[in-house]
């Protein structure tokens, strides 16, 4: 079995850190993760700088990236503004997120789910030219609204099969690994988003594998949350991920000794130690 790591550090992760890191830096760390293998990394999100001031001059960052081969990088968008960014840079993949309820879309975006829904089939209709993947937030549990019908995120999902890659996000680490294996096999995603919230990412992420799923995402270090969802902590660290799948059997491509450099390269950076564990293992 072999899985396709996305490493989304560079923007969930940072997007949820106190201090705002220069663009420079930003390139850096994705330059720094592209060396180590992975073979997907989210590097930024077109969003205004002003909801987001982490994510701000999104554009800067991705000129300073030196393309690596093999590694393929994406940009998260949420609206049609976001994507005329998007493709006015060099990036591979779009990824347009909304969220399976109403209470997260109005707090996340601004709109309604239906609207969010509508805007997401907009992009994904015009980025025929890239590949593509939809991101449902709060697929298993909602800050705002408690648990959340799978019917509804199966519903969503179907939507967009065969349009683009699915990808279905436990944004605030509520689920458990039996409530992902059913998701993913009653949806069919091809993707699952963990946070470790609640210490059951890492049992979801080979949950998702064993229900069919091909694409993980984690953050280097575990860092991450979410700006509009409270006490949402980090993503799964992908080098613990990465330590877990190898000894799984489970192929990804990625070194680890170069991702756990990464990780402690990133601690000196923000002057923190991060939530992963591996890395500080040696």
């Amino acid at each position: 079995m072999r899985a396709i790591l996305c490493d989304v550090g560079p923007r969930d992760g940072l997007q949820n850190e106190p201090e705002t890191l220069a663009p420079a830096l930003r390139a850096e760390l994705v330059n720094r993760l592209a060396a180590a293998g992975l073979p997907r990394i989210e590097a930024v999100s077109f969003v205004r700088d002003d909801r987001v001031p982490r994510m701000a001059r999104a554009e800067e960052v991705v000129a300073a990236i030196e393309r690596g081969d093999g590694t393929e990088y994406s940009g998260l968008v949420l609206n049609e503004r976001g994507f005329e960014r998007f493709r006015e840079t060099t990036l591979d993949r779009v990824n347009v997120t909304f969220g399976a309820t109403e209470g997260f879309n109005r707090a996340n975006g601004n709109m309604g789910l239906a609207d969010a829904v509508g805007n997401a089939e907009a992009i994904v209709t015009a980025a025929d030219a890239y590949p593509r993947s939809v991101t449902i937030s709060v697929s298993f549990g909602c800050p705002f609204e408690g648990a959340v019908d799978p019917g509804r995120v199966a519903e969503l999902a179907e939507r967009f099969a065969g349009r683009a890659e699915v990808v279905l996000a436990d944004t605030i680490g509520v689920a458990t690994p039996r409530a992902v294996s059913s998701l993913i096999e009653r949806t069919r995603a091809d993707g699952f988003h963990g946070h470790n919230t609640r210490n059951t990412g890492y049992a979801n992420c080979l949950a998702a594998l064993e229900a069919g799923a091909t694409v993980l995402d984690a953050s280097v270090g575990g860092l991450g949350g979410c700006p509009y969802a409270p006490r949402a902590t980090g993503n799964v660290a992908t080098e613990d991920l990465v330590y877990l799948l190898d000894g799984e059997g489970i192929e990804t491509g990625v070194d680890l000794d170069a991702l756990i450099d990464v990780s402690q390269w990133l601690e000196g950076l923000l002057g923190r130690r991060l939530e992963g564990y591996v890395y500080r293992t040696r």
